[in-house]
């Protein structure tokens, strides 16, 4: 079997739903996941059930802040915990024998520059050639469409927030 890629971008809900769903079915059918989360600090309520499921999730915890309220500072710290959390994550599905690799939210890391878009179309260029590789966000670059087998595009017809509803624990994270 080989690898493909998979964009999952758009305004609209359900981004990290489909790529949760991917995950759960690799797991079920054996196959070894990894699920890395960028932009999150990892408290959303699927990353519990992931790793009950067997299923390693890996994030940025210590960040919980949004870009947009950080300092400077805080925006280049955030940027090299995410470029590690990257690299570390490539280094191991070229490692450990992961079947899947899902980047949730790699997509907006790479367009606030906190994340290397270079080092990931590298990745996706020379990565191991039965790996499955899913990104999810908003508005992925032309080199990343490039490189894409699966583009899914979730649209925003309507959703809650705009009548100012919050999320909600267990709907949306």
């Amino acid at each position: 079997m080989s690898g493909l890629v998979h964009i999952y971008c758009g305004d609209g809900k359900g981004k990290t739903s489909a790529a949760l769903g991917l995950a759960l079915r690799a797991s079920g059918a054996g196959i070894k996941a990894l699920f890395v989360q960028f932009l999150k600090d990892g408290s959303s309520s699927e990353i519990s059930m992931l790793e009950k499921l067997g299923i390693e999730t890996a994030c940025c915890p210590d960040i919980r802040k949004f870009v947009f309220q950080m300092t400077e500072a805080e925006r280049r710290q955030a940027g090299a915990e995410y470029s590690r959390l990257l690299s570390c994550s490539l280094g191991r599905c070229r490692e450990e024998g992961f079947g899947l690799l899902v980047l949730d939210e790699v997509l907006p890391a790479c367009q606030l520059g906190l994340v290397s878009e270079t080092a990931l179309t590298d990745f996706l260029r020379s990565r191991p050639s039965e790996l499955e590789v899913v990104l999810t966000g908003r508005d992925p670059s032309p080199a990343l469409l490039e490189l894409a087998d699966y583009v899914t595009e979730m649209k925003k017809l309507r959703h809650p927030y705009d009548r100012g509803i919050q999320a909600r624990k267990g709907i949306e994270f």
